[in-house]
């Protein structure tokens, strides 16, 4: 027997178009309605055609997903993987897919953020990162398509975003360590371009200036650096006359593999030198030592995310343009005082 929305209707006393409009997800049926239609539609297995309706209401119950890198590697670090499951729990309650798309520079994200709008394929996108004067935001922008970007663009501050305060959060760690006695303190860096980077850098110099510290630019170390070549990297900052004694480190895999290239080397931590890391991966509390990290609450900046887009495209007000998810420091073994 083909079920229809008549004889949803029927079973659950209400209307046809009341039922229609549990479907479409709309907040003008209370929530015991649409507990009961949705009961009834499970009870006699209806299915709705989507299809139809979305030719119908011109959506696609879908929002897309910009991951800056490919899938493969994305899914090796906690943020994506975390960040993606707090997005997908929001929109599967709310009765939207979510649609995957990569990009290993900015002008192949670019290219698949215009497919998706210019397709119609998704009816908003989720950025998981932005640059200095970023193509893809622009884009966005001009073709007033709805999206949301997970972090912040100094460039376009009245855009929707959820974020962490990036300064203070690296500022925190760099007084912490300065509390543990240390003073030549290290950061070890993602690309400065991207803005999450270049405000962690922000907090890390604001913390040693209000200490009166000059860091030396030598104790600056970029990630691509580590990744390329992490023993000559690591080698040429412990070998300097003044090498720092703890680190600041972008994120807990970064942190992973500077203390395997320190062991490598013969240095111990936190003895030698005292890390501590972002993100607070599942590893982070079990390697060894454990790492210090900063749990930036990655589940809740997916799932704020998604809200606040579903909220965009279904045109509803919406109070706070930029949602802050606090963090908090968690201090383990890979940073204890300085010994020096």
């Amino acid at each position: 027997m083909n079920v229809t929305i008549i004889d949803v209707a029927k079973k659950a006393g209400v209307s046809p178009s009341t039922v229609s409009r549990v479907i479409s997800g709309s907040t003008r049926i209370s929530a015991a309605t649409t507990e009961k239609v949705k009961a009834v539609m499970e009870e006699l297995g209806y299915h709705p055609n989507l299809m139809a309706k979305n030719l119908v209401s011109r959506t696609t119950m879908t929002i897309g997903l910009l991951l800056p890198r490919n899938a493969d590697e994305a899914f090796l670090d906690i943020f994506f993987s975390d960040v993606t499951r707090g997005i997908l729990s929001q929109a599967t309650r709310a009765g939207y897919d979510l649609l995957l798309k990569t990009g290993r520079s900015e002008q192949e994200e670019l290219e698949a953020v215009t497919r998706l709008a210019k397709g119609r394929r998704v009816d908003g996108i989720i950025l998981l990162q932005s640059r200095r004067d970023d193509t893809v935001i622009r884009y966005l922008q001009q073709e007033k398509f709805p999206f949301v970007l997970i972090g912040r663009d100094p460039e376009r501050p009245d855009i929707l975003t959820v974020d962490n305060d990036n300064v203070q959060g690296a500022y925190d760690v760099t007084r912490h360590l300065l509390e543990l006695g240390h003073r030549r303190i290290g950061y070890a860096s993602g690309p400065l371009d991207l803005v999450v980077s270049a405000d962690r850098y922000e907090g890390y110099r604001k913390a040693l200036d209000e200490s009166g510290i000059q860091p030396d630019p030598s104790w600056l170390v970029s990630a691509d650096r580590i990744r390329a070549d992490s023993t000559a990297a690591v080698r040429a900052l412990m070998e300097r006359s003044e090498r720092p004694t703890a680190l600041v480190v972008m994120d807990d895999l970064l942190a992973f593999t500077l203390l395997g290239t320190l062991s490598e080397l013969g240095y111990s931590v936190p003895g030698d030198m005292a890390v501590f890391g972002f993100n607070d991966n599942p590893m982070s509390p079990v390697s060894t030592p454990p790492i210090s990290s900063v749990d930036i609450g990655i589940y809740q900046l997916g799932l704020q995310a998604a809200g606040l887009l579903l909220k965009s495209i279904k045109g509803e007000a919406i109070e706070q343009r930029r949602v802050i998810v606090p963090h908090r420091l968690i201090p383990r073994e890979s940073s204890q005082p300085s010994r020096s």
